[in-house]
C-alpha cells in the first residue's frame, strides 16, 4: 500500500539555469513547515540544486524543455523530492552515478548524483532512453 502524504506540492519549471535557484529555494520553503534545521535545508537545497542542473545539462542539452518537481511531506519528518525531465534519458544508470562520470564535457566534475547521496537518506534513479529520467530523493528531517 502506498504511503499518504500529509501535504504536497508541484512544480514545473523550464530548462533554464536561472530556474535552478527559484527551484531549490521553492522546495526549501515547502520543507520549512517541518521545522528543520538549517542543515538540513541547505542539504535539501544542496540536492535540487544538482538534480535540476542535471536537467538542465544532460536532460536538454540542446534545447529548453520542463522539469517537473513535486515534494512530498509524510509522517515523521520525511521529505521526498522527485524531479522528473522528458529529456534524452540516460543509457547506463549504473555507470552514470559513479563519481567523476559525466557526458557533459571537460568542464562537468560528475559528481552531481555523489552529491545528491551525499545530502539525501536515499535516492533512487530511473531512466528511459529518449523519454526522460525521474529522480527520487528522500531525507528526514529530524523531529525537535
Amino acid at each position: 500500500m502506498a504511503r499518504q502524504a500529509l501535504n504536497q506540492t508541484k512544480i514545473t519549471v523550464l530548462s533554464r539555469s536561472s530556474n535552478e535557484s527559484y527551484a531549490r529555494v521553492a522546495v526549501a520553503a515547502f520543507a520549512a513547515q517541518l521545522d528543520p534545521t538549517v542543515e538540513e535545508l541547505n542539504d535539501l537545497k544542496t540536492a535540487v540544486s544538482e538534480a535540476v542542473t542535471n536537467c538542465i545539462v544532460h536532460a536538454y542539452p540542446d534545447t529548453i524543455g520542463p522539469i517537473y518537481i513535486t515534494v512530498s511531506l509524510f509522517e515523521e519528518g520525511l521529505v521526498q523530492i522527485r524531479i522528473r525531465d522528458k529529456g534524452r534519458g540516460i543509457d547506463d544508470v549504473k555507470r552514470a552515478m559513479e563519481p567523476l562520470y559525466t557526458t557533459g564535457g571537460e568542464e562537468r566534475a560528475g559528481l552531481g548524483f555523489a552529491v545528491m547521496e551525499s545530502f539525501t537518506d536515499k535516492l533512487r534513479v530511473r531512466s528511459t532512453p529518449y523519454k526522460g529520467t525521474t529522480v527520487t530523493m528522500e531525507k528526514v528531517i529530524r523531529c525537535r
